[in-house]
């Protein structure tokens, strides 16, 4: 059988082809990475994360590449590093928090967008249902209405003839007002009386203090809060020598120095949002991809707090600790 000059031609081209596909190297895909506190404030998220991506099979650097941008508190940064994932056309943006999820929903419509965490999704327009988001946004959520009367509950079993509680954080922060609701129901239910008082920072913070003890306030309970997380050495040290017992929605608050704090694992909801990262990289969209709730919550007590604060945790409080710093 003969072959054509012009048959062998296109042969030799078809397998010239193949073969400078063969060895091509496939494109690795590029995360960015976006959050408001500092690389190390926001630490043991981020390890959190990168564990889920290796436990998926990702090696940073050889099978993927993630590009970290940390605002280092400064909020006026957030939106400038969004802008910046879009210029770069990044595969997928995982924002850590409200403040990152807003500006990169501001930055770009078509890159798909990991919440790592958000009290109220549908509340702050990201996502159309928790069942169906709809568009470029999905992720994780933090919303568990137990959350707020477990927290009531638990400063009601440690402080002794408890009655008035001071809430500290800003009621109109989107996903806090479902927040207060739900406490107030559980006030009603354990008959304490809240007087939540607007502080949306450490600098605000000693103002509060002075005011809940004013209101004669027995303890006091935070709102979630970015700026809080990222100033809570601080805002841990201020509430300690006001002698009044706090409870705080985040693990970091009681190793930095907080008496006690419930909420959901944010490490676990952090390793959670690598799943969605890969899910989307190996083709599903956002738009279809259900928003997930918290599934593990710790219980942290501080008793070097409590000692310089003068109060005993009740043994059975300190049993259904996850964890207890002496």
């Amino acid at each position: 059988m003969r072959i054509s000059s012009r048959s062998l031609l296109i042969l030799l081209t078809v397998a010239f082809v193949d073969l400078a596909d063969a060895h091509q190297p496939g494109k690795i895909p590029r995360i960015g990475y976006l959050t408001v506190p500092s690389a190390s404030a926001q630490a043991p998220r981020l390890s959190a994360f990168r564990r889920g991506l290796y436990e998926l099979g990702y090696i940073e650097g050889k099978n993927i590449l993630v590009e970290y941008r940390f605002a280092e508190g400064k909020l006026d940064r957030v939106p400038v590093f969004a802008a910046e994932f879009a210029r770069l056309k990044v595969d997928v943006i995982v924002a850590a928090g409200l403040t990152p999820t807003r500006s990169a929903k501001e930055a770009t419509h078509t890159i798909p967008i990991v919440m790592t965490q958000d009290d109220d999704p549908v509340g702050n327009e990201f996502v159309a249902s928790l069942a169906r988001p709809g568009g470029n946004i999905t992720g994780l959520s933090t919303i568990s209405p137990e959350i707020s009367g477990k927290q009531l509950e638990l400063l009601n079993e440690i402080v002794p003839n408890l009655s008035r509680i001071a809430v500290f954080g800003t009621s109109t922060r989107p996903g806090n007002a479902l927040v207060l609701k739900e406490m107030e129901k559980a006030a009603q239910l354990l008959g304490l009386e809240l007087k939540t008082l607007e502080a949306h920072g450490y600098s605000e913070l000693e103002k509060a203090i002075e005011v809940a003890k004013m209101d004669r306030s027995q303890a006091i309970d935070f709102l979630p809060s970015t700026t809080f997380l990222a100033e809570r050495t601080k805002i841990a040290v201020s509430v300690e020598n006001s002698q009044l017992p706090a409870m705080y929605y985040d693990r970091l608050f009681a190793e930095a120095g907080g008496l006690m704090s419930y909420g959901p694992a944010f490490g676990d909801l952090y390793r959670r949002a690598a799943t969605y990262v890969d899910k989307i990289l190996r083709g599903s969209k956002p738009a279809d991809l259900p928003i997930e709730a918290p599934t593990k919550f710790e219980l942290m007590v501080n008793l070097k707090t409590a000692k310089q604060i003068g109060l005993t945790i009740p043994p059975n409080v300190l049993a259904r600790a996850d964890r207890v710093i002496k």
